[in-house]
């Protein structure tokens, strides 16, 4: 651990994190390898604006990077987002403008993007002038674009309804026609995108003759008015919102005959109060598979469709006596009648290979770690490639199996976190890597991991923007404690950079805490982690600990937080702040907590219910009463409301409010439609009713993520000097 600085290093700050170049260093996004193997395409960001994309390539033949489209020359000034399209970019997470998303033809020559709210596709046989053709030009905006398989077609959403048009003529072709008011076709519902990552709801066919889509009528759910107060103004929306225990939207799985125009309704039971998260068609484009969910999760069916009749069979149940989490791993394989997929029935997320029958073949990975992601089938040499945490909660490596059974092949070498994307013919992939000692960088590599090209390879050397704050900055440590239970919890301490071991320092215990998200992991970590830098600097000891509940450990590090939740969650964090206040240098008068979302949750809870502990709290975005969230999240975790009264009452936050004793800041966007303003405006006049007092700072025209260059540095300034003043 460095215990000196470097005189000529630059002083970091809120305002340099949030500044451009990005400090992450040239950073290719959305890396995606051609059908033919001949060139690797990316999204960059502008060097004087780092969130604006174009469309690059990487041609394998003169080892050469170029700009394709230039996202200004299109669209010179800002793009006037739908709400719709703010809407899915919040889900997504997603915040960077000009071309954010494109897609490649199998004709491996058409290069597909929305931009502006209009389509346009590039032709990479013609290189300049003429490549790119605007395929819509409306007042509307398009969503949710897709390429039919063979190429010919663009498809989208526009005014709630399922669209297409000829990528040679440009003729257009409407779909559906009954999208109107509560009625949407082939759009995902709320619940859907927020919570079940599907961001879409329909489905081009192998054979390009077909789409499946899913119907929503959203008139049974409650209409909520929802504030988005902005500087100047504040619009009231009458949003269609699924609060716990409240009805969901009804669903409806039909499968449009392109050459007849008529849609086959598929049979999804008697039960309508489901969920349907995911649907994928079956090889031969007569059956269409989807996952059967029940509204109380803790049953999952995946079921075959026959599209001719609507008919469906029962393939597999997977049931719990806590809830199911859902996945995206299903592999329908092409030589074989045998599909891939993962259960965590054996307490851990492993891979099972069935028929098509539903009968288990065999189970082809085993043991005490989490397989997180199914990348492919090689079906030609008989592998299944797939990343897991094995060798470490800390790290994910890319490993493959073989179909028959076997031994596993680790495959990257790497020390940290390695995400990939494969090539269709599965014999190269491009391989996403970072850790604490490396920005993120991008390799092209063959199956067996060696080294085609570097697409970045990222640097941390001088000419790296990072450089000089890097010299001096803190290193991370990690470590493991045990929980109650025994199991063992990991944990990550940045100590103040210069250290003097005979000093107590004051601890920041950045926290996340819920459930589907893993915070202390080798991994460079962006911008959390120049603030994590920049407190170390400013003399603080910056701690995090995956407390149970958290993602990637298996079941039995989740379970425990069922029907409680807010919990078993600080239980953990005090024992983390039990083992900080045994460090020499620690002073234990002085423990503050930062969190956002689930975060800011905590943050609240334990300046409430362990103030001796906690003196000074930053909670951004919380969650305060559970009655508030939607119904997917919520009774996951906590049950159906009529079934655990109990639970929620002690889940949220208004019980312990009396035990508020410290410092503690409420930030919000005044415009979140994730976790409603309502939750922080009813803790405002609650603790106002009790006279606590408290500091707030809110974000007109901010949602969940209060994102924006100036926004966003304010944000962390603000929270940067609350520490400062009442932690020191």
């Amino acid at each position: 651990m460095a215990s000196t600085t470097v005189a000529q290093a630059k002083e970091l700050s809120v305002e340099r994190i949030y500044s451009d170049p990005s400090l992450d260093g040239p950073a290719p996004r959305s890396v995606k390898l051609s059908p033919d193997g001949s060139r690797v395409t990316f999204l960059k960001g502008k060097e004087d604006e780092q969130e604006r994309l174009d469309l690059w390539e990487y041609n394998l033949k003169d080892k050469k990077s170029r700009m394709l489209v230039d996202s200004r020359d299109l669209l010179p000034g800002e793009e006037n987002l739908s709400d719709e399209e703010k809407a899915r970019r919040e889900r997504m997470r997603l915040f960077a403008k000009g071309i954010i998303s494109y897609y490649w033809g199998d004709d491996g020559k058409t290069l597909l993007f929305p931009l502006g709210g209009d389509i346009f596709a590039y032709d990479i046989t013609k290189a300049g002038n003429g490549a790119t053709k605007q395929l819509t030009k409306t007042e509307t905006y398009e969503t949710d674009i897709k390429l039919s398989p063979n190429g010919d077609y663009v498809s989208f959403i526009r005014d709630q309804n399922i669209f297409m048009v000829n990528v040679k003529t440009g003729k257009e072709t409407q779909l559906t026609f009954d999208g109107e008011g509560t009625i949407k076709n082939g759009m995902a519902e709320f619940v859907a995108q927020e919570e079940m990552g599907r961001l879409t709801g329909y489905w081009w066919s192998p054979d390009s003759k077909k789409v499946a889509y899913l119907q929503v009528d959203e008139s049974p759910v409650n209409i909520e008015k929802r504030y988005e107060i902005n500087a100047e103004d504040f619009t009231v929306f009458e949003q269609r919102y699924p609060s716990t225990g409240t009805n969901n939207v009804t669903i409806k799985l039909g499968v449009l005959n392109l050459d007849s125009n008529k849609t086959t309704w598929i049979d999804t039971g008697k039960k309508t109060d489901i969920y349907i998260p995911r649907v994928k068609w079956l090889k031969d484009s007569k059956s269409v598979s989807y996952q059967w969910q029940s509204r109380d999760q803790k049953t999952l069916e995946l079921r075959f469709a026959d599209i001719a009749n609507g008919s469906f069979k029962k393939v597999l149940t997977e049931a719990a006596d806590t809830w199911i989490n859902l996945t995206k791993d299903l592999r329908f394989l092409k030589k074989s009648k045998q599909f891939i997929w993962t259960s965590e029935r054996d307490g851990f997320r492993h891979i099972y290979l069935y028929d098509l029958e539903g009968k288990l073949i065999k189970q082809l990975t085993q043991g005490d770690w989490v397989v997180d992601n199914v990348y492919g089938v090689d079906e030609k040499n008989g592998l299944v490639y797939f990343d897991a945490n094995k060798e470490s909660p800390l790290e994910q490596h890319l490993y493959s199996v073989p179909l028959a059974g076997g031994e596993l092949k680790k495959i990257t070498q790497q020390s940290g976190v390695h995400g990939v994307t494969f090539a269709k013919s599965m014999d190269v992939f491009v391989d996403y890597f970072s850790s604490t000692t490396q920005p993120s960088q991008v390799s092209l590599r063959k199956a067996n991991g060696d080294l085609v090209t570097w697409l970045e390879q990222n640097k941390l050397d001088k000419t790296h923007p990072y450089y000089d704050y890097y010299k001096k900055a803190s290193k991370p440590e990690f470590g493991t404690i045990k929980a109650e239970d025994g199991q063992e919890m990991q944990y990550r301490i940045y100590k103040p950079v210069p250290f003097n071991a005979n000093k107590k320092y004051p601890v920041i215990v950045d926290v996340y805490g819920g459930p589907h998200a893993q915070r202390v992991r080798n991994t460079w970590g962006a911008r959390n982690t120049y603030w994590h830098h920049l407190m170390a600097s400013k003399g603080f000891v910056v701690f995090s600990l995956d407390n149970r509940g958290s993602w990637n450990r298996g079941k039995k590090f989740e379970d425990p937080i069922y029907r409680k939740l807010g919990n078993i969650e600080l239980v953990d964090q005090v024992k983390g702040v039990e083992y900080l206040t045994s460090l020499p240098y620690v002073d234990k008068d002085k423990i503050g907590m930062f969190g956002w979302s689930y975060g800011g949750y905590m943050t609240i809870m334990a300046m409430f219910k362990n103030p001796e502990i906690f003196k000074v709290g930053v909670s951004v975005a919380p969650v305060t009463d559970w009655y508030l969230y939607d119904t997917h999240y919520t009774e996951r975790y906590l049950d159906h409301p009529k079934n655990n009264k109990e639970g929620y009452e002690a889940s949220n936050v208004f019980p312990y409010l009396e035990g508020l004793q410290g410092n503690l800041m409420v930030i919000h966007g005044m415009a979140d439609d994730n976790v409603l303003f309502t939750n922080s405006t009813k803790l405002y006049k609650a603790l106002q009713d009790a006279n606590k007092p408290f500091d707030q700072m809110n974000y007109p025209g901010s949602k969940h993520s209060i994102w924006g260059k100036k926004t966003r540095t304010h944000v962390f300034n603000t929270i940067t000097d609350y520490f400062e003043k009442h932690l020191k």
